[in-house]
C-alpha cells in the first residue's frame, strides 16, 4: 500500500510541474556540514550534514528530487512535519486502527534495519572465497565446442545458438529421414572415435555450412551461457578431447567434441563468490534464529474476530 505521505508528494510535485516549468539545478551549495539550510514554521532546523544523511533513508523517486532541488523537498518536509505534529496533537497514534498500524511499521522497519545490518556485517575471508573456487569450478568451465550436424528433413536454420565469435549457422537442405539422418551420425561417431580425423568428417558430412568451413568449429560455450537443454549435459559433460553421443534436435543431429576446456580465472570471479558466499552465511544465520524463535499458543475458546468485512 503507497503511502500517503508519498502520494503527497506525487500529487504536489505533478501540480508544480503544471504551474511552472521545472528550474534548473542549483550549484553544488557551498556551505559547511553544520551550516542550517532550513529553519522550519515550527522552529525546527535542518544542517547541511543532516540533510546529507536524510537523502540515503528517502524512496528512490524522492532521493533525486531532494538532490535536484533541495528547496522544494524541504518545503515538501516541512509540510509532512507539519502533518505529524497535527496527527499527534490530535492523538491520532493513540487511536486504532492507527496506533496498531504504528506498531507494526516500527517493527517492520526495525526488522529490516536489523536484516541489512547482518548481511552487510557477514564476513568471508579470502580463503573462504579461494576454497570455495577450488572446489566449485564446474560453474566457471567453457568449453570450445566442435560439432558436425547431420540434417533431417527440410532443415533450413539450426536450432542451435551461434556462439558469440561466429555468425549464425546456415543449414544446408537435407532429404534424409529421421531414421536416416541418426544412423549417419552414428556411423560418424563410431569413425571419429575410431581414430578418424574429426576435421575431414565436418567437411565430408556436416551440414552446417557455417562451421563447416571453419572446420566444424561452433565457439566457446560456458555454464552461464543459454544453452538448450538437451545440448547442455552432453557438451559440459565432456572431458578434453571427448565426443558426446547424437543429440537430436528438431531438424538435425548433432555431435559434438570438446576440444579444450577452461576455467574462468579466480581474479574473474572473485566477486561473484564472495558475494554468493556472503549470501550463503546470510541464509544460515536465519535459518538459525528461525530455529531458535518459539511461540507458544495456549489453548483458548474465544474464536478470533474476522476482519471488517470477511466472511
Amino acid at each position: 500500500m503507497k503511502s500517503l505521505g508519498l502520494s503527497l508528494f506525487l500529487c504536489l510535485a505533478a501540480a508544480s510541474a503544471q504551474t511552472a516549468p521545472p528550474a534548473p539545478p542549483p550549484p553544488p551549495p557551498a556551505e559547511k556540514g553544520d551550516t542550517v539550510i532550513a529553519i522550519f514554521d515550527d522552529g525546527g532546523k535542518i544542517t547541511l550534514d543532516e540533510f546529507r544523511a536524510l537523502i540515503p533513508a528517502l524512496p528512490q523517486q524522492f532521493q533525486q528530487m531532494a538532490q535536484q532541488d533541495r528547496q522544494k523537498f524541504l518545503h515538501y518536509y516541512a509540510m509532512m512535519r507539519k502533518l505529524s505534529q497535527m496527527a499527534e496533537h490530535e492523538k491520532l497514534d493513540q487511536r486504532s486502527p492507527y496506533k496498531e498500524v504504528l506498531v507494526y511499521s516500527r517493527l517492520s522497519t526495525l526488522t529490516d534495519i536489523k536484516l541489512k545490518d547482518v548481511l552487510d556485517s557477514m564476513a568471508v575471508t579470502p580463503e573462504e572465497v579461494e576454497k570455495y573456487y577450488k572446489e566449485h569450478q564446474e560453474p566457471y568451465k567453457a568449453v570450445k565446442v566442435s560439432a558436425i550436424y547431420v540434417a533431417f528433413g527440410d532443415a533450413e536454420s539450426s536450432s542451435i545458438p551461434a556462439s558469440s565469435s561466429s555468425s549464425a549457422s546456415r543449414i544446408t537442405k537435407k532429404t534424409l529421414t529421421e531414421e536416416e539422418a541418426k544412423a549417419k551420425a552414428e556411423k560418424l561417431l563410431a569413425q571419429a572415435r575410431a581414430g578418424a580425423d574429426f576435421k575431414t568428417l565436418v567437411k565430408e558430412n556436416s551440414d552446417d555450412e557455417t562451421s563447416r568451413d571453419k572446420d566444424g568449429d561452433f565457439g566457446t560455450w560456458r555454464v552461464s551461457d543459454n544453452v538448450p537443454d538437451l545440448m547442455r549435459p552432453v557438451v559440459f559433460g565432456l572431458k578434453q578431447g571427448e565426443l558426446g553421443e547424437p543429440v537430436r534436435q528438431a531438424h538435425g543431429y548433432y555431435i559434438f567434441r570438446a576440444d579444450e576446456i577452461t576455467f574462468a580465472p579466480l581474479s574473474q570471479v572473485r566477486d561473484s563468490i564472495f558475494q554468493q558466499l556472503k549470501q550463503q552465511h546470510f541464509q544460515e544465520w536465519t535459518q538459525k534464529l528461525d530455529a531458535g524463535t518459539k511461540v507458544e499458543f495456549p489453548k483458548s475458546e474465544t474464536p478470533v474476530p474476522s476482519p471488517a468485512g470477511g466472511k
